[in-house]
C-alpha cells in the first residue's frame, strides 16, 4: 500500500512539474526558432511634426521588447519585424467650463504598426494603436509634451507587444 502511495505521488508530481514547464509568467508566445527582432524607424507622418517623437517611440518599442523577451535586437534580417508610422497627433477640448471654454484638453497620438514573423507568417498583422493624455487647459502643450509622450508611448508600445508577442 505504501509503495502504491509513492507511485501515485510520483506520477502526480511529474504531471504537475511537466505542466509548469509550458507556462510563461509574461504570457509571451514566441516560436523556439525566433531569436532576433528588428524595429524599423517609425517615421512621424502626422500633420503636426514634433522633433524627436518618432525616435522616442522607436526606442521605447525596442527597449520594451529587449526587457520582456530574450530576443536579440538586429538592424536587418530579424526573425520578427516591426515597422510603421505615427499617423495622428492632435489636441482636442475634452471638458468644458460654464463659460463654454475648455477646462481640459486631450492629446491623442495614433500609430500604424505592421508586424511580420518570418517563422510563422500566419501571425503577421497590421493594426492601428492609439492612446491619449488629458491635461488642464491652462497649461500649454509644450509644458506637458514630454510627460504626455512618455505615458502615451508606454501604453501604445505595451499594446503592440501584447498584440504581437503575448497574443492578447
Amino acid at each position: 500500500m505504501r509503495k502504491l502511495k509513492y507511485i501515485v505521488c510520483t506520477i502526480v508530481g511529474l504531471f504537475l512539474f511537466q505542466g509548469c514547464g509550458v507556462y510563461s509568467f509574461s504570457g509571451i508566445s514566441i516560436s523556439p526558432e525566433t531569436k532576433t527582432f528588428q524595429v524599423n524607424f517609425f517615421q512621424n507622418q502626422s500633420p503636426r511634426i514634433f522633433p524627436g517623437a518618432d525616435q522616442t517611440f522607436t526606442n521605447q518599442l525596442q527597449d520594451l521588447i529587449l526587457n520582456q523577451t530574450n530576443l536579440s535586437l538586429t538592424t536587418s534580417g530579424g526573425d520578427i519585424v516591426y515597422e510603421g508610422e505615427i499617423v495622428q497627433d492632435y489636441v482636442s477640448p475634452n471638458t468644458a467650463t460654464s463659460d463654454i471654454t475648455a477646462a481640459q484638453n486631450r492629446l491623442t497620438i495614433a500609430v500604424n504598426m505592421r508586424f511580420y514573423d518570418a517563422n510563422d507568417p500566419s501571425q503577421d498583422i497590421e493594426q492601428r494603436f492609439s492612446f491619449f493624455f488629458d491635461y488642464p487647459a491652462d497649461r500649454s502643450e509644450n509644458a506637458i509634451r514630454d510627460e504626455a509622450l512618455q505615458i502615451i508611448f508606454e501604453r501604445i508600445t505595451q499594446d503592440i507587444f501584447n498584440a504581437t508577442l503575448a497574443r492578447w
